[in-house]
């Protein structure tokens, strides 16, 4: 069977659980995430995002179709949208892009960017992938402080607990998988929270021992999370004690280090 691939070309574009507009958004492609189409209806096409293997229904009309070649030649971009408030692209009509950091810049080049075969002028400094420092994760992670939460969100104004950490591991070019449970399975075991390095993962478990939560360690004592928003609350070996609420929230199961 042929196989045919495509390139997110809005800023943000919902991937859903079935072919509908009603369907819930299980997560979110950015600007320029890849992706192999894995089925077409009249309108809704299922994909398969290259970055973490997530799959789910987009409007076909949030594409554009990659050939094979520009697709296998997509994976491994190293200039992203920058953590900063403003970032903006424009096509060959003058039409503006806000797009949210973290979005990826396929084949960038003296200030343009190709999805397909359309050329985006980028009006902004691209960042620039490098050898990740828990220094760098931290202030990502920091940059989104007070983004509202939002189940499947992966962008400045919606973030959900695991979309946030892939966000900011991205941003340091280490790749983690969408959800929670997944994360979990990828990096090494920290055994105590008191040898915590900033920018090691914290994980959190249910009645049932299913990780259902995830957020950033600032240093043994304090974690960045998205919960609400994204914020910083108090942490010890029982989990993450909400200050605002008086009680804990989250009951802490694994700590995680990536980098």
């Amino acid at each position: 069977m042929e196989q045919h691939y495509a390139v997110c070309r809005v800023a943000v574009a919902p991937l859903r659980t079935e072919p509908s507009d009603k369907a819930e958004i299980s997560s979110q492609l950015l600007f320029g995430d890849h992706v192999e189409i894995l089925q077409k209806t009249e309108r809704w096409w299922q994909v398969r995002n290259a970055y973490d293997d997530y799959e789910g229904w987009m409007d076909f009309k949030q594409l554009t179709e990659l050939s094979q070649e520009q697709f296998l030649a997509s994976h491994g971009c190293k200039y992203l949208v920058p953590a900063s408030p403003v970032n903006v692209v424009t096509d060959s009509k003058g039409d503006k892009y806000y797009l949210s950091p973290a979005s990826t810049l396929p084949f960038y080049e003296n200030r343009h960017c190709y999805l397909g075969g359309a050329k985006y002028k980028v009006l902004f400094e691209p960042h620039h992938v490098t050898t990740p420092s828990p220094e760098n994760i931290i202030k990502n992670a920091l940059f989104f402080l007070n983004v509202s939460y939002l189940w499947g969100g992966r962008n400045f104004f919606g973030l959900d607990c695991s979309g946030f950490v892939q966000i900011v591991f991205k941003l340091n070019g280490i790749n983690l998988n969408r959800d929670a449970w997944q994360q979990a399975e990828q990096g090494v075991i920290v055994d105590f929270l008191q040898e915590v390095q900033p920018g090691d993962v914290a994980f959190f478990d249910n009645a049932e021992g299913r990780i259902t939560h995830v957020g950033i360690m600032l240093s043994p004592a304090e974690i960045i999370h998205s919960s609400g928003r994204v914020h910083i609350d108090p942490i010890d070996n029982q989990g993450i004690y909400n200050t605002e609420l008086g009680r804990y929230t989250h009951k802490l199961r694994i700590i995680k280090r990536y980098s």
